[in-house]
């Protein structure tokens, strides 16, 4: 039997030769092996886990919902009336409530302490943020859920010791930030945001400038210093021992930088994305890395490297294509898409999702809608109450970047305008993800139809702030005790689909999967199980006029029982064609699960 100890720390050796063969001496790479080691709890035989190759982590069952903290918050007095205020708390409560039974697993966004970007710019990644609740509150969750968190890798805030430490250019965190000259050229990096690349940061050995990819507050890392890699292991393990089974690497395309080049998509980032999945599988197999790289489709795929680095993808360009597609009435594009996405490897999925909440990001539908195409959908987008977010090209363009809006107001009519399919639209939208292959996350505003909060942008002058409302809990049980509110119907439409989709092995996230010929008004694919005993035809008209689809072109085999799961009703072969109403789903399987 072959020692699995001294496989991992070749691996080791071997991704940080790539990472740092030009900054490390050999001897130096054997000292930072053991460092690594020690920092991930894996120091011998008897700690370390062989993970099983081409191992798919992830059934049908599986569902990820995305929230913050604190998206439902309670104003009673807490002990006086049994429970806590702390939102955490609250979080849990209510989806014990109203999500068990439909969710496996719970994102919540950044959760510690923060000074801007709604969590994104971390102060102190040790601690819960204390207004949310505390470590017990987060292990309490993952007790009952799978527990996705962040690695927030790429910047931390510039309130953070770490840089106060590194303004006063002494103690930890005083050689962690990547420092550039005003005359290097930076004019090919690629950035996601508007403002000024460099900031200028007194300290008591001059002026230094500091490279921040998404604002000054938000200062990036310098991973050429071992010494920042060392740091995030810590805190993998930390994530790791609180309960963590899902690490999501945010924005983690930026990590490595170079002057004089894009600084994104780098070898060596792609090195540090192997090195932790080597490090967390060695210690923690069943764990599943996902990536958060919001890039164009080609760049996006590579972050599944040889099967060997990201377990799953952010599938980028589906929000922008699907929501289109119901806009637009024509799915053209999206099946084209489909039909050029390769089938995921045993072992690695893709991660869906149609809303989350950062909003529709635009340059992962580059190079499959043209500029005017992308123009009219912003365009759309505003007249139904979103925003738009601007990004600076290497010419000195300006380019939308992403679309701000809540997903039931993206949904509530066409370019024609608002119409009255805003709900069919909207659990449509939903059904044409959920049978797709990959892993789905639903954001909680999502299930909720939360609409557009335009006060929380108004309050807070950020665009993204209109798809974070923060509901208090008493008000929002009363819209959901309501059988007749919007929010009422979406979560009740939503939790059917989500209920039969989580039974069938069809839809099993690496189950085969083949995109219909059936024109531009109806979505079409094919699902097999793994074992080839379910067959599923999805069927989705994303129009607002009848559809009709002949039985003959979708090739049902006439021997077989088909039943639509979603309406639960037989399929009569004696009839020539399917009439779908405006938005209607099928889902025709020859098993009829769940």
């Amino acid at each position: 039997m072959a020692d699995h100890f001294l496989q991992f720390t070749a691996k080791l050796k071997h991704h940080l030769e790539v990472i740092y063969q030009d900054i490390l001496s050999p001897s130096e790479i054997e000292l930072l092996v053991a460092k690594l080691q020690i920092s991930i709890g894996v120091t011998g035989k008897d700690d370390c886990h062989y993970p099983t190759p081409h191992k798919n982590r992830w059934d049908e069952s599986d569902v990820i919902m995305i929230t913050y903290g604190d998206s439902i918050v309670e104003n009673t007095k807490g002990v006086d009336f049994g429970f806590s205020q702390k939102p955490l708390k609250t979080l849990l409560r209510f989806i014990n409530d109203y999500f068990a039974s439909i969710i496996s697993h719970v994102h919540i966004l950044p959760y510690f302490p923060y000074s801007s970007d709604d969590g994104f710019s971390i102060i102190d990644y040790s601690i819960v943020n204390q207004s949310l609740g505390d470590w017990d509150d987060i292990e309490a969750i993952s007790k009952e859920y799978g527990l996705m968190t962040d690695v927030v890798i790429n910047h931390c805030s510039a309130r953070s010791q770490w840089f106060e430490n590194f303004s006063k250019q002494e103690g930890i965190g005083s050689d962690y930030f990547f420092i550039a000259s005003p005359t290097d050229d930076v004019s090919m990096v690629v950035r996601p945001r508007t403002s000024e690349l460099l900031k200028e940061v007194d300290t008591p050995n001059g002026a230094k400038h500091v490279w921040c990819t998404f604002s000054h507050d938000q200062v990036d890392f310098d991973f050429r210093n071992p010494s920042v890699l060392i740091a995030f292991v810590d805190i993998i393990r930390l994530y790791l021992d609180k309960g963590t089974t899902v690490f999501r690497l945010d924005a983690i395309a930026f990590l490595w930088k170079v002057t004089g080049s894009p600084s994104i998509n780098l070898l060596e980032t792609h090195e540090v994305v192997r090195l932790l999945r080597t490090l967390i599988e060695h210690t923690a197999p069943e764990t599943i890395i996902i990536t958060e790289t919001n890039i164009p489709n080609r760049e996006n795929l590579t972050y599944f490297g040889n099967a060997n680095e990201a377990h799953a993808i952010y599938n980028f360009s589906l929000p922008p294509l699907l929501i289109n597609t119901l806009v637009t009435g024509d799915c053209s594009y999206l099946k084209s898409w489909m039909m050029s996405m390769p089938p995921a490897q045993n072992g690695t999925t893709y991660f869906n999702f149609i809303a989350s909440h950062d909003g529709v990001g635009l340059r992962p539908a580059e190079g499959l809608l043209n500029d005017q195409e992308i123009t009219d959908f912003a365009n759309c987008m505003q007249r139904f109450g979103g925003k738009v977010s601007w990004r600076k090209t290497e010419n000195g363009q300006h380019k939308p970047y992403e679309m701000n809006i809540a997903l039931i107001d993206a949904l509530k009519g066409t370019t024609k305008g608002p119409d009255q399919y805003q709900l069919p639209r909207f659990i449509c939208a939903h059904a044409m993800m959920l049978g797709l292959e990959g892993i789905p996350g639903i954001y909680i505003h999502s299930l909720l139809g939360t609409p557009n909060d335009e006060d929380k942008v108004k309050n807070t002058g950020q665009n993204r702030c209109i798809n974070r409302h923060r509901w208090d809990f008493e008000k929002l049980i009363a819209e959901l005790d309501n059988p007749k509110s919007t929010h009422a119907k979406v979560l009740s439409g939503l939790s059917m689909l989500i209920r039969i989709r989580r039974s069938q092995p069809a839809f099993h996230p690496n189950a085969t999967q083949f995109t219909l010929q059936l024109g531009t008004g109806i979505f079409g694919y094919w699902r097999q199980s793994i074992d080839r005993q379910q067959s599923i035809f999805c069927l989705s008209n994303i129009t607002d006029e009848t559809q009709e689809v002949r039985l003959s072109d979708i090739n049902l085999i006439e021997n077989n029982l088909w039943h639509d799961l979603i309406a639960k009703q037989p399929i009569n072969h004696a009839i020539e064609q399917l009439c779908l109403a405006p938005y209607q789903t099928m889902w025709i399987s020859n098993k009829a699960t769940g």
